[in-house]
């Protein structure tokens, strides 16, 4: 492998600042991820935008927040700002799971280990900056900021937080994704503006003295919040305050936000317009060297890196607007595409990696067949304020054809160096049923299922059905479970056409506000009879900005403000997850009692079949959970 020069990357140490001959630096980007110069990983790429706007900028990755804070002054003081993110994940999910089990590993980190950031990373970082540099602005980047950019549930605590610039003591957040507002800034920062002049930027939030007028910017409307003093007082409240922000949050035309907390105003401004091609093509067309910093070789592969390094990312954004998903909330439900040659440029590059043995991993999205979809007549768009586009039906106002997208494959297919370039991302299945999606006169159904089938499956096929219970299916915004089958159908088609043996592989969440334990129950006897095992299986964690995080906590949906059931006990959320696992030996005694115990002999049943007969002829039920005999 060919050595590469070490400023091929931003600096990481201040060796690397020394070798470039900067007497200071112009931003420092603090980030709770390792460094890895790769456009699917925020910091590289909101690093490289700076550095092609003219910044000279450096990086502290994972610093060491429990010692004399060395890694926090080893640049010394910015010339303009600290840019802060918590990393590619929320740092409270990345550590903990839907148990509050603290994880053993961080797929972020060389080695993948654990405990190389702080729990609640932004406010941990920004307030040692504030404390080191106080006179230094600090603005709030990444998906942990954007999620918590106004008053949140947080689950790890049990309890409502305001707006995480309240206890970061940042001067601005960048909400979602942050090219746009992030070139605003620079422009500003160039010309010496400070942040508290920066009040006209769209899709950025910052407090402001309550005591002071704010003033009107760009004819934008203000909608103000519910308190949060009222939120903690009033969990209806709080749900109300969040179907506002949802509905600004997927609007071209959006009003701007305030809510009061204490004596200050948090302000968001409305999101930008999404990015056409040719911004989205910059971001991803910038220098990187598509590899972790060479620091890190010592301590091992950085497992994230590992799972991308061969993926492309061909476009932002997910319309599908599910309940428990945070995709939509911090991308945005309008799909941001790249050009095919920006596509291709980067499978090009990929080629060039010196471990490339000619197969891609990945040609996705955040859902794999969302690719160029976008409204037929985007001024009825502009005037959407629905959160999802395909739920309850398909807009009739929505191009879902995978024409774009099936040629594009067959571009990647064409190219003399790639042996076979798989699809891993998720598909969103229900855009290829004929019966829930009408868009397929022309055919583009059968012919993407055909090239994706037959070419693009690594041996095994991810889909998201979620569920199998409709009145479930209603609240996380999924389609009904007998859409899957007929896909199910479809593919099973295809494969026996073409004589392949590639599984689906369905994905399943339990404890999902709507569902009850019986349901549970329906969902493992359903899918036992389709012939499945369940592996890729969840227990529901309520992440701060969806839908269904705000049920968990206020007990009402936010939109109709009913009453939604959800477990939320420990003992709720394992008994609801034991179902998946019907078939394990150490399950069955339990399950059969507890469906028993629920008057649903039918169900323990058609799952596990007729009872065991003890040698006098009688049903035997007395075992406990860990399948011994009690005596």
């Amino acid at each position: 492998m060919l050595e590469r020069p070490l400023t091929d990357w931003l600096p990481l140490t201040k060796q690397e600042v020394d070798k470039r001959g900067w007497d200071e630096v112009d931003i420092v980007l603090v980030s709770g991820d390792a460094y890895v110069d790769h456009p699917a990983f925020g910091t590289a790429v909101i690093g490289r935008i700076m550095e092609s706007e003219g910044f000279r900028v450096a990086i502290i990755a994972q610093p060491n927040w429990k010692d004399d804070l060395r890694d926090f002054k080893k640049y010394g003081r910015p010339k303009y700002f600290f840019g802060v993110t918590a990393g590619c994940m929320d740092s409270m999910v990345n550590h903990y799971t839907a148990n509050k089990r603290l994880r053993s590993n961080d797929s972020y980190t060389p080695g993948g280990e654990a405990g190389f950031r702080p729990d609640y990373a932004t406010i941990v970082y920004a307030n040692i900056l504030k404390t080191l540099y106080p006179d230094v602005p600090v603005l709030l980047g990444g998906i942990e900021a954007s999620l918590r950019r106004v008053t949140h549930y947080d689950y790890w605590q049990d309890k409502l937080m305001p707006s995480i610039l309240v206890d970061s003591g940042a001067d601005m957040l960048v909400y979602g994704m942050g090219e746009q507002p992030l070139r605003e800034i620079l422009k500003l920062v160039r010309k010496n503006v400070p942040f508290s002049s920066m009040r006209n930027i769209n899709q950025v939030a910052f407090m402001h003295d309550a005591s002071t007028e704010l003033r009107d910017y760009n004819n934008w409307n203000t909608v103000e919040l519910s308190s949060h003093e009222e939120c903690l007082d009033d969990k209806i409240k709080y749900a109300a305050n969040f179907k506002i922000v949802e509905v600004e949050s997927n609007k071209w035309q959006a009003n701007r936000i305030t809510q009061k907390v204490g004596d200050q105003v948090l302000v968001i401004n409305p999101p930008f317009k999404t990015m056409d091609e040719t911004e989205i093509d910059k971001s991803f067309d910038l220098p990187y060297t598509r590899l972790p910093h060479p620091k890190y070789k010592k301590r091992g592969p950085i497992p994230a890196y590992e799972m991308i390094k061969f993926s492309v990312n061909m476009h932002r954004g997910c319309f599908g607007g599910c309940s428990f998903c945070t995709i939509s909330a911090h991308q945005g439900k309008f799909i941001a595409s790249r050009s095919e040659k920006s596509v291709m440029r980067e499978v090009e590059e990929i080629t060039k990696h010196p471990e490339f043995k000619g197969y891609i991993s990945d040609l996705g999205g955040p859902s794999a067949n969302m690719y160029k979809m976008k409204g037929k007549d985007e001024s009825i768009c502009a005037r959407c304020q629905s959160p999802s586009c395909i739920h309850p039906v398909i807009c009739s106002n929505l191009d879902t054809s995978h024409k774009p997208l099936t040629q594009l494959y067959r571009q990647v297919d064409a190219h003399p160096k790639i042996k076979k370039a798989f699809v891993g991302s998720g598909v969103r299945y229900d855009l290829l049923v004929d019966d829930f999606n009408k868009n397929n006169e022309d055919g583009n159904h059968d012919e993407y299922m055909e090239q994706l089938t037959t070419r693009h499956v690594s041996g095994r096929l991810k889909v998201a059905p979620e569920h199998t219970a409709d009145d479930t299916l209603r609240i996380m915004r999924k389609p009904s479970f007998k859409y899957f089958k007929l896909f199910k159908k479809k593919y099973d088609q295809i494969q026996e056409k073409h004589n392949l043996k590639q599984p689906l592989i369905p994905y399943f969440i339990s404890s999902h506000p709507g569902c009850e334990e019986q349901d549970m129950a329906n969902l493992a006897a359903e899918t036992k009879d389709m012939g499945f095992q369940l592996e890729q299986v969840q227990d529901f964690t309520p992440t701060p900005m969806t839908v269904a995080e705000v049920i968990y906590y206020s007990g009402v949906h936010p939109y109709t403000l009913k009453p939604v059931k959800t477990a939320k006990t420990r003992d709720e959320k394992q008994a609801q997850n034991r179902y998946f696992f019907w078939y394990k030996p150490e399950y069955k005694d339990w399950i059969r009692n507890r469906l028993n115990k629920l008057n649903r002999p039918d169900l323990a049943e058609k799952l596990l079949g007729g009872p065991k007969k003890e040698k006098s002829g009688k049903p035997s039920f007395n075992r406990n959970f860990s399948g011994k005999k009690k005596r």
